[in-house]
């Protein structure tokens, strides 16, 4: 068995490369969908205040509650999904951090 070092490099940047896409990607898709829910429920509240809905805040915000676990839960999921390298994580962070 020989130990190949410049495929193992080869490898390594591959993954860190499409690890800093997929977080670059990941996060501007998170600060689009926020801004959408977020005009959304803005739309709801100002529609509620002019008088044309009626709105019971408890049950939206628990509503939102339920959502943001199960968006957790399929984060979970989606990160066990992922390739365990350390490329891959690290391109992953320093994506996500700059997106």
């Amino acid at each position: 068995m020989e130990f190949d070092v410049s495929a193992m490099m080869g490898d390594m940047g591959v993954g860190a490369v499409v690890g800093f896409v997929t977080g670059y990607a990941v996060k501007k898709v998170m600060k689009l969908a926020l801004a959408l829910i977020g005009a959304y429920l803005v739309s709801l509240l100002w529609l509620e205040q002019k008088g044309v809905l009626i709105i019971d805040k408890d049950k939206l915000f628990n509503l939102a509650g339920e959502w943001t676990h199960e968006i957790l839960t399929l984060g979970e999921k989606v990160t066990a999904l992922l390739p365990g390298t350390a490329a891959f994580l690290g391109g992953f962070a320093l994506g996500f951090h700059k997106g």
